[in-house]
């Protein structure tokens, strides 16, 4: 080829100055050509992976794609359209990854053969030749620099012989080595071209097959199908970017809605209390006993599902039984280190559960949703109208008081006891009249306005007008099983009857008449219904020791007598039909110092569910008491 500079291998023998300058010109230059071959090289290499690569990918996305009908996804993912359409996508990939398999071949073949050829074969054979000749230089050089030193006096024929021959050998491996060397310089301005160019035409040749194939698998059948493909694609984007901006709005306006529910705590006067729900779902806190004194709380979510409290750890699929509150009793309850707590106790007195809430608002719904559900509201068709119904029939019927206006009055046996007394049970529930009860007028039970007790106030332990102190009726400790610490003993100690009962007193208040036990289903009616409108959920807990002689309610923890009821007083008991656990009396108390001026008091107490068993307890005390009050008659 014209214009390329060549090294004068005939000059090779006489090795002048020039020549080797020369020679240092072209090594420069082949030195420049194998590290611009190597980037090259490299670059072409990264082509080729690519395509491999893209190969590997290409054959596994259609593999993904025909595995797609046989995927189960939660949301969607029998939607037959989306699979017939990625079953034709795999099949046109699955052509074009066999384009991309020849391809790769092609440019093996085509492209990384002559560059591979030239890096490996014709720039090693110049470093090769290049080794070789500066070796073969440096044995010249020895030879004539030892040829140079010999004596000019005593000659050896054998030395000089040895040193001639030395510099024959030397000088002809020398010019051999560089014309050979001269020769491949020279070729490499020639391969550097083709090295360059035969890659390059390998690669375009690849490509435009490659292109040709796709051309011939992209018919106008496919075309089409892309064209709705992208019309589809477009269809869904719209619909995307409208869902994102109602969804943007909707965010928008629950962050302004929302705001004030940010505060754990929120005002009650903003936010009111649901009282009519029988369903309720939200996180509370449960304490759990660690030891005798200690105790954690676990943050758990809780749900009502018909008539049981479920709850549920964050992470768990599904919710688990934390309780029965079919006929259960809640109330709120004081916790030393915690607000907002309430109790929830089981129906028959077993298991019972301590909670927390996070609001006011919060703890009240709980207490009123559970209430509700305790009396079985949820199973009517609209339990909620029917709360709503069931409290504000109660908020009608009834005015409650916090306490009575003025202290029990003197407790007196009356001066007659009944012939009879009633002890029954309810045939309805509390939420509905029975049928006595619907034939009478709710005035000549109980009178409109009348206030009601929820707590007990003092023990019967003062001297009042009209009654002078009995003995036991001081607010002294009381042994409930009747073992005297003195030496002497009252006639309480000295009955046979000794019954002790666990109850939790729910109110009181005065009716006008002691003869129907329907007296004491409208009292239970009332002050349950008064309890619920009015937020009042503590009870207190007290000993019922039942004997011969009175009733008495007892402090569990210091033993004093609170109250003491006469039983000749006791006039009338009763328990409710389907909640055991509810039952109450009928008190006659003295007005003043006339027998004429009498009024009755209803008191309602909770157990745990042992109501007919307190009143058949009460029953059998009236019995021996009657037994030996005839026994003394007869005696005298």
């Amino acid at each position: 080829m014209p214009g390329i500079d060549k090294l004068p291998i005939e000059e090779t023998l006489e090795d002048s100055p020039q020549t080797r300058s020369l020679l240092g010109v072209f090594e420069e230059d082949a030195t420049a050509i194998s590290n611009y071959m190597n980037q090259l090289y490299q670059a072409m290499h990264r082509i080729y992976d690519a395509q491999n690569e893209l190969s590997a990918a290409t054959h596994l996305t259609s593999k993904l794609l025909k595995e797609y009908e046989k995927q189960r996804f939660p949301l969607g993912g029998d939607d037959e359209v989306m699979s017939s359409t990625l079953q034709q996508f795999s099949k046109v990939i699955d052509e074009l990854s066999s384009c991309h398999a020849v391809l790769s071949t092609q440019l093996a073949d085509a492209m990384m053969f002559p560059i591979t050829q030239f890096k490996e074969r014709d720039l090693k054979e110049i470093l090769t030749l290049k080794e070789v000749f500066q070796i073969a230089s440096n044995d010249h050089d020895a030879a004539i620099n030892r040829y140079s030193r010999l004596s000019k006096k005593r000659e050896n024929d054998k030395v000089k012989y040895e040193v001639t021959e030395d510099v024959y050998t030397s000088r002809k491996k020398q010019h051999q080595t560089m014309m050979h060397y001269f020769c491949a310089l020279n070729t490499l301005q020639y391969k550097k071209k083709i090295a360059l160019l035969e890659p390059l035409l390998g690669y375009m040749q690849a490509q435009i097959s490659f292109f040709k194939m796709g051309s011939e698998n992209l018919n106008e059948q496919l075309e089409e199908f892309l064209t709705n493909i992208g019309t589809s694609v477009q269809n869904v984007r719209r619909e995307m970017d409208s869902d994102i901006e109602t969804m943007q709005q909707t965010i928008e306006d629950l962050e302004v809605a929302s705001d004030p529910l940010y505060v754990p705590d929120p005002d009650p006067t903003k936010f009111p209390v649901h009282r009519n729900l029988t369903r309720k779902a939200g996180y509370l806190n449960a304490r759990n006993k660690t030891g005798l004194v200690s105790s954690t709380w676990d943050r758990q979510f809780y749900f009502t599902q018909g008539g049981n409290l479920m709850s549920q750890a964050r992470g768990d699929v599904a919710g688990g039984l934390a309780m029965d509150i079919d006929n259960c009793s809640v109330m709120a309850v004081d916790c030393e280190d915690r607000r907002y707590c309430f109790q929830i106790t089981s129906f028959d007195g077993k298991k019972s559960s301590i909670l927390q809430a996070e609001s006011k608002k919060d703890h009240e719904e709980w207490i009123c949703t559970i209430n509700n559900i305790s009396k079985q509201i949820y199973l009517s068709e609209n339990p909620e109208e029917i709360a709503a119904r069931v409290n504000q029939s109660a908020l009608e019927a009834v005015t409650p008081s916090p306490s009575f206006q003025q202290r029990h009055e003197s407790l007196r046996p009356a001066g007659q006891s009944r012939p009879s007394t009633a002890r029954t049970s309810s045939s309805g529930s509390l939420g509905s009249e029975s049928t006595n009860l619907a034939a009478l007028s709710l005035d000549s039970l109980v009178a409109p306005d009348t206030p009601i007790q929820f707590d007990i106030i003092s023990p019967v332990c003062e001297d009042q007008s009209g009654q002078a102190k009995t003995p036991g009726q001081g607010g002294r400790r009381t042994n409930p099983f009747g073992e005297s610490g003195g030496g002497s003993k009252s006639e309480t100690e000295d009955s046979i009857l000794h019954q002790l009962f666990i109850v939790r007193f729910l109110g009181s208040m005065e009716v006008k008449s002691d003869d129907n036990p329907d007296i004491v289903y409208e009292t239970m009616r009332q002050i349950l219904a008064a309890r619920a409108i009015h937020n009042i959920f503590r009870m207190t807990e007290s000993h019922l020791l039942v004997t011969c002689d009175c009733l008495k309610l007892i402090d569990p923890q210091t033993q004093v007598t609170r109250l003491m009821f006469p039983l000749p007083s006791v006039v009338l008991y009763a328990t409710h039909q389907e909640n055991k656990r509810l039952f109450g009396f009928v008190l006659r108390t003295s007005g003043g110092k006339s027998e004429s001026n009498l009024s009755s008091i209803c008191y309602i107490f909770e157990s745990n569910n042992e109501g007919e068993k307190i009143c058949d307890s009460v029953g059998l005390a009236k019995q021996i008491a009657l037994h030996a009050e005839l026994v003394r008659i007869q005696d005298t």
